[in-house]
């Protein structure tokens, strides 16, 4: 149950001084954030859109994406998160690529912090996503961007004709691994448990794919290299036996940890740091609404963080008009 706390209301100050004061914040600028600009300019609230450095959140790293409706023949993550961006810009989205470093929700209108803006606005939806999580091993932070990557459709074309280590046995680990194989020798599949988690169709491509090797109840210990990444090693979890695979790259795809560490002490979050939000999208803060993957830790989907922030944009409509 989320205690809601009542927000100071907005002062007149910021509108005397002649302050812009946006009907919308939207933070993030993926799925979610920009399927909530879309409703809330269709809306006619003057919206602003911080999309972060690089827009387009999860689907603009990925390959293809086969199962978001209206594309039968499927669409890349790039192209799909373009058309996000062009029709919340059509409905007069103002989109910013702007990274937020601080926000203020204690009081009416609520402060949004870049690095060298501060921007206001009456409402606010939180849809920052979440990041790829890390392995926490020897090797892993030194090698990053050396051999150690996180997305395969940025850096899978520097790998023809060698050898890569995926870890990991979910959805996303074995989508990227199979988008690896147009480029690599050989793609070997590290999983800690001795049967995938990908949905059946992902893994009936994985095991019809020669290119792809599967080693099962194993863990990697370190990440090893000289300038760049020439192996990992690795622990059996059942016999506990340690070897070496090499491997010329490693691709992670572990979990995801939501981004917000700026919200932290502000919105409620649960115990892995999501935040906290009810079927109507609410945070503990009238006014602030959350979407996305920041706040569902189990489907992590292209079409459900759509569906969230269409939500969170009508919520903000009623919210605005109700304090009107």
């Amino acid at each position: 149950m989320l205690d809601f706390k009542l927000a100071p209301q907005e002062s007149d100050a910021h509108e005397k001084a002649g302050e812009r004061i946006y009907d919308l914040i939207v933070i993030g600028g993926g799925p979610a954030g920009l399927t909530a600009a879309i409703y809330a300019c269709r809306a006619r609230l003057d919206t602003l859109v911080l999309a972060g450095a690089l827009p387009g959140g999860q689907p603009a790293n990925t390959d293809m994406v086969e199962n978001y409706p209206g594309f039968p023949q499927g669409v890349t993550g790039a192209d799909l998160a373009q058309l996000f961006q062009d029709q919340a810009e059509r409905f007069g989205a103002r989109i910013e690529l702007d990274n937020v470093m601080s926000v203020d929700f204690s009081s009416r209108p609520f402060s949004v912090s870049t690095y060298g803006v501060t921007y206001k606005g009456r409402t606010v939806i939180v849809a920052t996503g979440a990041n790829p999580r890390r392995l926490g091993v020897p090797g892993e932070d030194k090698f990053y961007g050396r051999g150690v990557s996180a997305c395969a459709t940025c850096d899978g074309f520097f790998y023809q004709d060698r050898t890569v280590v995926v870890v990991g046995g979910g959805d996303s680990a074995i989508a990227e691994g199979l988008f690896l194989t147009k480029f690599a020798r050989e793609v070997i599949v590290i999983h800690r448990r001795d049967e995938l988690r990908a949905t059946k169709i992902f893994q009936e491509q994985a095991f019809a794919n020669p290119k792809m090797r599967f080693v099962w109840d194993t863990v990697v210990e370190e990440i090893l290299g000289d300038e760049t990444v020439t192996g990992v090693r690795v622990r059996n979890v059942k016999t506990g036996a340690e070897s070496v695979i090499e491997t010329d790259g490693v691709f992670i795809y572990v979990g995801m940890e939501p981004a917000t560490e700026i919200f932290a002490g502000q919105l409620e979050l649960n115990e892995q740091g999501y935040v906290i939000a009810d079927r109507r999208q609410r945070t503990n803060i009238p006014g602030v609404f959350a979407a996305g993957d920041v706040q569902d830790p189990y489907y992590r989907q292209i079409v459900i963080a759509a569906g969230t922030g269409a939500v969170a944009a009508m919520e903000v409509e009623k919210f605005l008009a109700e304090q009107e």
